[in-house]
């Protein structure tokens, strides 16, 4: 059985060729006959895509403009992929997040992410007023505000689906509670895709993310594989700005993606200094700074287009404006944008999170300095849902005592940890 969600609209188009058949062919050449059976095919692959994508129809039976030769082989030889849900948390900002069963029982997670242009408006005018989602969590001009109407509400400018690419992460970033699972496997593409499809279901989805779970480019078959069906534009038809794919650093991979498919970079940079780097993020001992900002200089960009450069801002030790004017001389001559990430903390961290005006002095040096610069709102605090905060509850796991203080969520329940994600994004 092919899931439908591994197949690209040319792959799907080339599984159906040996179906289409040319009535009263006539006089028509071998050349011609073939020419029809590929044009239908490719029709046929066409509307599928549209069905499957457009409409989120998963009975064959109803798609009513197919043959029914065609639904009774597609029923035989194809599945659209589901995911099971196992747990579902609301936070009070309006963000969401899922963590799905798949196919073997492992686990994996994705996250609606809400923004508001209004809110934007008040952190950027400096606006001290917050909402703390819960009274264990500090308040935070960075903060999610509280919301209500959920997510079809007027209020929001964005949707952004947060996917995983694989179940775990190698990488072993110091701030992150997800390089403490460690890599279990990677997702095939269907995996990836069903992801965006299932969210689709539920909110608007406008823009994609691949700062889940794991490090996208170690699965870059798959990840690659998986944005040109999304960009279809007879499917769910993303734009190539919409969607994001984030990295901690693999240089191979990186020249290799803007080979493969065009789409945004994101850098998850947190260092200006190959020493704190591979302090935090193991992955600089192999490709340090200088390798990784020359892939970037050389990473094909559109007109107007701009790598991003992630920042997670730990306290005492990458929030100094020493930082700051070290991370204005590693930009240089690349077109970007600084996305700063104040650390969110969670148990066992050895990092705390820095105050809000050393994050506000921070982002003003860059601002001075004509960098783009602009600061991540940590939306699900409440559920811990916030950038580098979760976990797997299944699977492998391969930290310390010091970890060790959640438990399993019971199925089907509102509330409980879920699987672990670097909300890089």
């Amino acid at each position: 059985m092919i899931y439908f969600q591994s197949l690209t609209q040319s792959e799907l188009a080339e599984l159906l060729l040996p179906l289409s058949r040319v009535r009263r062919p006539g006089d028509l050449t071998d050349e011609m006959i073939d020419d029809k059976c590929r044009r239908q095919a490719r029709y046929r692959a066409k509307q599928l895509f549209h069905w499957v994508y457009q409409k989120h129809e998963t009975d064959w039976d109803q798609m009513s403009d197919l043959s029914k030769d065609l639904r009774e082989w597609l029923k035989t030889n194809v599945e659209i992929c589901r995911l099971k849900e196992h747990t579902k948390q609301d936070s009070l900002d309006g963000t969401l997040k899922f963590l799905w069963n798949l196919g073997d029982s492992k686990t994996i997670e994705s996250v609606i992410i809400p923004a508001a242009l209004q809110e934007k408006d008040e952190v950027d005018s400096n606006q001290d007023e917050t909402d703390a989602a819960t009274s264990s969590i500090t308040p935070s001009l960075y903060a999610g505000k509280r919301v209500e109407g959920g997510l079809q509400g007027a209020q929001w400018s964005r949707l952004t689906a947060c996917i995983s690419s694989q179940v775990g992460c190698a990488m072993a970033c110091k701030f992150c509670l997800t390089g403490i699972q460690g890599l279990d496997r990677h997702l095939q593409t269907h995996e990836i895709v069903t992801q965006v499809h299932e969210l689709r279901r539920i909110a608007p989805i406008t823009n994609i993310v691949f700062m889940g779970m794991g490090e996208p480019l170690h699965n870059l078959d798959n990840v690659a594989k998986a944005c040109q069906i999304l960009l279809d534009q007879d499917g769910m038809s993303f734009s190539k700005r919409k969607i994001t794919v984030s990295t901690s650093g693999l240089v191979p991979a990186i020249v290799e993606l803007g080979k493969r498919v065009d789409v945004s970079l994101a850098i998850s940079l947190n260092a200006t200094t190959d020493e704190q780097r591979s302090h935090i993020m193991p992955v600089n001992k192999k490709w340090p700074i200088a390798e990784l900002l020359k892939a970037c200089r050389e990473y094909p960009l559109g007109a107007h287009r701009r790598i991003t450069f992630e920042y997670v801002m730990l306290k005492d030790f990458n929030d100094t404006l020493e930082d700051a004017a070290r991370l204005v001389r590693l930009m240089r001559g690349i077109p970007s944008k600084i996305n700063l990430i104040p650390f969110n903390e969670h148990s066992g961290a050895e990092f705390k999170r820095p105050t809000d005006d050393t994050v506000r002095k921070f982002q003003r040096y860059l601002l001075d300095r004509e960098l783009t610069a602009t600061v991540r709102i940590s939306r699900g605090r409440d559920i811990l849902a916030a950038c580098g905060q979760l976990r797997s509850v299944f699977g492998t796991a391969r930290g310390t005592e010091r970890h060790r203080d959640w438990a399993p969520a019971p199925a089907a329940s509102t509330t409980g940890s879920v699987t672990s994600l670097n909300l890089l994004n």
